[in-house]
């Protein structure tokens, strides 16, 4: 029969492989490796362009309040009595059409498909001034969200109020990788014009810093997959625990056997 010296011996020599095969390698985890890649100054170049379907919360204001009516509605809201007790400003949203039109107040269609958030307001800016002295225009563009999903901590859809937000934002805001996740390949779902495109990322490497997808635009989905630990870590049922109490159990009994 087996010793109990051979058997401690055998499940200690179990323990260390399955910690080796279990520990993560550093180039899987770290990110930006150092190498030669020259980073390149891709800010200017990728400010998010106004797509087709995109919600715009366009006001007009100027010094002149009443001048600004006409472009910015005025919504009554009932009270609890059922009369109309005050008024309230809202913002007006427009959807940028399939021909890349908004119908806007006074003006009529507006093309702003294309155009950068500032370049569009500084386009209704000239339209509007033709009827306002010096018109101010505040644009938001209400649907520009990133969506991160798979090995994070805190997967869903973030809205973004500023111009754009880059991938490390967007993974920070979804609580970072957890252990598990593929830093090497990370996906990054596009669409533009009704056409999607895929754009694959390595955030081990420092030229991913200058990848089309490092700064993200409005509605791209952030897919992070598991790594092999993972996927087979979901093989195993709730039943594991069971044949893990079971093996000790059987341990326990050879090993008072061999006593």
């Amino acid at each position: 029969m087996l010793r109990l010296s051979s058997i401690i011996g055998y499940v200690f020599l179990s323990l260390v492989i399955l910690s080796i095969y279990s520990c993560g390698n550093r180039k899987e985890l770290v990110y930006f490796q150092s190498d030669s890649t020259l980073l390149k100054n891709t800010f200017e170049l990728s400010v998010p362009k106004l797509q087709t379907g995109d919600i715009l919360a366009i006001s007009v204001n100027a010094d002149d309040v009443r001048a600004t009516a006409p472009f910015n509605p005025i919504s009554p809201y009932q009270g609890s009595t059922g009369n109309i007790q005050t008024s309230s400003i809202f913002v007006p949203t427009y959807t940028i059409d399939i021909d890349g039109n908004i119908d806007f107040p006074m003006i009529g269609e507006v093309k702003l498909e294309g155009l950068t958030r500032t370049e569009a307001i500084d386009y209704l800016r000239k339209k509007v001034q033709v009827y306002i002295n010096q018109p101010r225009i505040s644009l938001e563009i209400r649907n520009f969200k990133v969506t991160v999903l798979g090995e994070v901590n805190n997967p869903g859809s973030f809205p973004v109020t500023n111009d754009r937000i880059t991938i490390l934002e967007a993974l920070g805001l979804a609580g970072d990788l957890t252990i598990n996740g593929v830093r090497n390949n990370i996906l990054v779902i596009r669409e533009i014009n009704g056409k999607k495109d895929e754009i694959r990322i390595d955030l081990t490497k420092r030229e991913s810093l200058n990848s089309p997808a490092y700064y993200l635009m409005q509605n791209d989905v952030v897919y992070v997959e598991p790594n092999n630990a993972r996927i087979q870590s979901s093989k195993y049922t709730q039943n594991t625990s069971i044949f893990v109490s079971i093996a000790g159990l059987i341990i326990t009994i050879i090993a008072v056997i061999v006593k």
